[in-house]
């Protein structure tokens, strides 16, 4: 007999929506959900966040009392969230496990229930998270299946090969109620009017046949029923039955023409935590090292580095966080509101006046904590052209140049680097002692692989600059005349380059006593561009290196994931035409480290809240050599995508430890 459970996610941050149209999506949209649950005697599992609940209880606590009195009477379920909507694989810890806190404390206050089950915000899931919803006291979560699928790849696998547990960083694995995209993108449609009913039934009959397993029929927004929340331009008229009466006679239909038995989200999770043979593994890939909902075109740079300014935003929300914890507030208050900044729905499709009292908001905080304001461009300026033998080094340090004044070589006791001033100060190779001098960074020249489709040079250090609608590419592979100047224990090598619009002042930064390589970028103007930057690109040297390579990071979590190389990996790959990229690393703490088979690692630093760039890599082989690349990126493309926004100074550092 065929199974299935329904799940709506209530959220009156939706981007798109005013704030003055909330009551009317309570009305048109949240009344008919409690009463579909009343009228069909499903129990419907009903997710939102503390500050959903609250700005209801305000506008109408009616509905409120109402809810109440349904979960004590078992008529649906409330599923948690936390209380904010953010994306947790791009926050540090510490704010993902104080968001969970107080959202549990208003589920508390406020209805008297504490939820066994929690929704991963926008589905962008983390292995790391699952110790941050073990930590909270949750007993399972509700997860995007498709994609986990697909980063596992069982995406052409039977539906009982999927996981049934998902484990974290620690040793208490959690099981998942999954949603899947596909059943809930057909209700959808099916309810609108987009496809006909029995094509519907048809579908959902061979899928109850194909499964054996209870169906997530429906598991998404609830606001897009008798309601358009206006993200797009081309939307569909609603439908003249009432798309909530047609969601009720298509329930009644599943019932009817399946005997579909409906379950409680709770009831469907303990069904599958139940299983004789449970499969707990991570959920993640290194191709997918946090998987998201729906279509490729949503991936994590939708709310890392796209929308109105997302990379402004999120190094303003780091650049808080970190004051918070220097000065060791501990007012929930406070830390609400940071919750609330770091809201997904403020980095997508966000109104006009949501985003200005976004701004204000920040501003207001950073003014309350003392923060100057985030510098996006630098305050220090390239000194006219000087020669190395004008400077009176430490003991120890040499500085040449070749024949053709085309490299440049520093050398330190601790460093040996290798500078291409033919192409604009890019990495020819970098080693470091602890290393025994083994270049590990560099330059891959071309004619290194003999295929064609890698046909070129694959330089360190640099930039990439990509305006489709423009049609133009940029790089900083540039001939510059190499400014050197000593700072303290540092010695700076820098250049500025000309770029179609403005000047990319590039300094690298080599520390005198210490095995650490700092790459600073600062663009001039600071104006970002509607389409792609990417800095900081390193290219590694194979060998040098022992495979496997592994990465590790933390991704919202508060350890450190694991992701061997053992795939094709392209995160900057375009997902389309419009969508620039398909997967990142989250990297919460500014950290990650690329590691070899004989411990060898190169370890990459940088401050998010300087700029909260995310780190992207690709990796494939060519015969018996591979390529091997980490590059951070500004900016991307995709349907949130505004004009505006600006590019923050980003460093770099490069060390062993």
């Amino acid at each position: 007999m065929a199974q299935g459970y329904l799940l709506f996610h209530l959220n009156l941050a939706f981007s798109s929506i005013p704030a003055e149209a909330r009551p009317e999506v309570i009305r048109k949209c949240y009344w008919p959900l409690l009463r579909l649950a009343e009228d069909t005697g499903i129990p419907i599992g009903i997710e939102l966040t503390g500050w959903t609940l609250r700005q209801i209880a305000t506008l109408d606590h009616s509905w409120v009392e109402r809810f109440r009195q349904m979960l004590a009477g078992r008529q649906c379920e409330l599923i948690g969230s936390g209380w904010s909507q953010i994306i947790g694989p791009l926050v540090p810890y510490d704010v993902n496990r104080r968001n969970q806190k107080l959202g549990l404390e208003t589920y508390r206050e406020v209805l008297g229930v504490t939820p066994k089950v929690a929704l991963v915000n926008e589905m962008a899931f983390s292995t790391g998270m699952v110790d941050v919803y073990v930590e909270s006291g949750y007993e399972g979560i509700v997860m995007d299946r498709d994609n986990v699928r697909l980063a596992l790849g069982l995406d052409h696998a039977p539906i009982s090969a999927t996981p049934t547990h998902a484990m974290g960083c620690g040793d208490f694995p959690l099981p998942v109620l999954w949603s899947d995209s596909i059943l809930f993108q057909r209700l959808q449609r099916v309810v609108h009017g987009d496809i006909p009913v029995s094509e519907y039934m048809a579908y959902v009959g061979r899928r109850a046949d194909q499964d054996n397993a209870p169906l997530p029929i429906y598991c998404n927004d609830a606001e897009i029923f008798d309601y358009r929340p206006g993200r797009f331009v081309a939307e569909s008229r609603l439908h003249p039955e009432g798309e909530w009466q047609r969601l009720k006679r298509v329930c009644h239909g599943l019932q009817e023409y399946l005997a579909l038995t409906w379950l409680s989200p709770g009831e469907a999770l303990e069904l599958q935590a139940a299983t004789p043979k449970p499969n707990g593994r991570r959920l993640t890939s290194v191709c997918q090292p946090i998987p998201v909902k729906k279509q490729a075109k949503y991936n994590i740079a939708r709310w890392a580095v796209t929308g109105r300014d997302d990379l402004w935003l999120n190094t303003s929300c780091h650049q808080i966080h970190q004051a918070f914890r220097e000065s060791g507030t501990e007012q929930d208050d406070s830390w609400r509101e940071l919750c609330e900044l770091w809201a997904s729905d403020l980095r997508t499709h966000i109104t006009d006046a949501r985003w200005n009292d976004a701004v204000v908001r920040v501003s207001a905080l950073r003014c309350q904590l003392g923060l100057e304001r985030i510098q996006s461009s630098g305050t220090d300026t390239v000194e006219s052209n000087r020669l190395p033998s004008g400077i009176d080094f430490p003991k120890g340090v040499q500085i040449t140049q070749n024949e053709e004044g085309i490299l440049w070589t520093i050398k330190t006791p601790y460093i040996h680097l290798v500078l291409n001033a033919r192409r604009g100060l890019t990495i020819r190779s970098l080693a470091f002692k602890s290393h025994d001098f083994a270049p590990v960074v560099g330059t891959l020249p071309q004619g290194y692989f003999s295929s064609i489709e890698l046909g070129a040079d694959f330089y360190s250090g640099g930039v990439i600059i990509e305006m489709p609608g423009e049609r133009v590419r940029v790089t900083d592979l540039e001939w510059v005349l190499p400014n050197i100047r000593q700072r303290g224990t540092e010695i700076l090598i820098s250049a500025m380059i000309p770029l179609v619009e403005g000047n990319l002042e590039k300094t690298i930064t080599v520390g005198v006593d210490t095995e650490r390589v700092t790459l600073t970028y600062d663009f001039q103007p600071s104006k970002r561009p509607q389409g792609i930057v990417r800095v900081g690109i390193i290219t590694l040297l194979p060998e040098s290196l022992s495979l496997p390579l592994a990465v590790r990071c933390a991704n919202g979590g508060q350890k450190t994931e694991f992701f061997q190389l053992d795939d094709v990996v392209n995160h900057g790959g375009a997902a389309s035409t419009l969508v620039s990229s398909t997967a990142a690393f989250g990297a919460t703490d500014g950290r990650l480290v690329i590691e070899d088979a004989r411990s060898r690692c190169l370890v990459l630093t940088w401050n998010p809240a300087d700029c909260a760039a995310i780190p992207m890599l690709q990796h494939q082989c060519s015969r018996d050599r591979y390529l091997a690349r980490l590059s951070f990126s500004l900016c991307e493309l995709d349907d949130t995508s505004r004009t505006g926004g600006r590019l923050m100074r980003f460093s770099v550092a490069l060390s062993t430890a």
